[in-house]
């Protein structure tokens, strides 16, 4: 098994902008979930978003005016995402995401933990101590918006199996396991090379947190909390300091 920041280095993250239907509608899609929420900013304003990938949600935070924090692991996916900003004010930063206080010189007015990034965290202390670090970066009035999806009903037989996307070169699909607090996730992706089609299979764990577990986290650090679900079928908290 594999580091979610190894699985994403060497299996997803030459590939994840595919996996995505491409950078465009990606950013397309970003763009409508800022839409949904109200992001838009004041003079001045700084955004973080932790776990940015490509940049499926900084650079439309960066186009319409934020001065935007992207932090992730991957040195892959912010490779990625710094060739796609090319001028925005988009800071593409590979760190840890709990340490992202170390990269602000004012207090953010938004915070993005996006598409699943909470349930890659090590453990729950992990979770508990980001949550509370966001509620004391965060400027008043600022908002932490966190997607996810809900592992509580675990999947079974043959639900376990998700195909994600295939064209006439590649076929990915995910299997996922569950236990008590975790769920297994292995990625298969077949890639066409010539004639010959090739697999490669990568391993990591998530959390299971619980939209309950969230919302009582989120509460106990005095957020005022609306969820709702995003077009992608995704939980979504959006929480205000």
């Amino acid at each position: 098994m594999t580091s979610v920041q190894q699985h994403y280095d060497q299996h997803l993250g030459p590939v994840y902008a595919w996996m995505a239907g491409g950078i465009e509608p990606a950013l397309e899609r970003g763009a409508a979930e800022l839409d949904a929420i109200g992001a838009h900013p004041s003079n001045g304003s700084v955004a973080v978003d932790l776990g940015a990938g490509f940049g499926m949600h900084a650079i439309p935070l960066a186009r319409r005016g934020f001065d935007v924090v992207a932090i992730d692991s991957s040195a892959v996916m912010l490779e990625e995402l710094s060739r796609h900003a090319n001028a925005l004010p988009v800071h593409a930063i590979r760190d840890d995401l709990l340490s992202f206080p170390r990269h602000l010189s004012t207090k953010p007015e938004l915070v993005l933990c996006m598409g699943d990034t909470l349930t890659h965290l090590p453990d729950e202390k992990s979770v508990v101590r980001l949550v509370a670090t966001v509620a004391e970066s965060l400027a008043d009035g600022g908002r932490f918006v966190i997607t996810l999806r809900d592992y509580s009903a675990p999947l079974a037989g043959p639900q376990r199996f998700i195909p994600v996307r295939s064209d006439d070169n590649r076929v990915f699909v995910c299997f996922l396991e569950y236990t008590a607090s975790r769920v297994t996730v292995t990625d298969i992706l077949h890639q066409r090379e010539g004639s010959q089609w090739k697999m490669s299979v990568s391993t990591y764990d998530k959390l299971r947190i619980t939209p309950e577990q969230l919302d009582h986290l989120l509460r106990r650090n005095r957020f005022t909390i609306t969820r709702d679900t995003n077009a992608s079928g995704m939980l979504r908290f959006v929480a205000t300091r």
